[in-house]
């Protein structure tokens, strides 16, 4: 099973606000797989240990799209920051928001950049 991290997001995952992540890469990725929750997998140091955050995630859907998607349709914007855990959040509230904060945590990532888009269900019975 194949680890995904949210080192960014891991308080939205933890309370299970959070149903969508997207991620630079992962376009071979299909509905119906699972994937294990981290905390990080990447960077960890000597004697470090993957930290799985809960139980296996079971992909709903995936696809691409231009992060300025959310900017550029703000009703779907507003919809997918609270699919990505910021519906109520004190930050982050605005799509713009959103498409910074992913630029600044991803390097060389522009509003241009194609994302994948991977909406996600838990399967330990928690409920966003």
């Amino acid at each position: 099973m194949r680890n995904i991290s949210f080192a960014l997001t891991t308080p939205q995952l933890l309370a299970g606000t959070k149903t969508v992540t997207r991620r630079i890469g992962w376009q071979h990725l299909q509905a119906g797989e699972q994937l294990r929750p981290v905390a990080k997998c990447i960077g960890l140091k000597r004697g470090e240990k993957v930290q799985p955050l809960r139980a296996p995630l079971l992909v709903v859907s995936v696809r691409q799209e231009q992060l300025r998607a959310l900017q550029d349709d703000v009703d779907y914007g507003l919809a997918e920051c609270a699919l990505e855990g910021f519906g109520d959040h004190a930050t982050l509230r605005w799509p713009s928001e959103f498409v910074r904060f992913f630029c600044d945590s991803h390097k060389g990532c522009t509003p241009e950049t194609v994302v994948t888009r991977i909406e996600f269900m838990f399967t330990d019975g928690a409920t966003a």
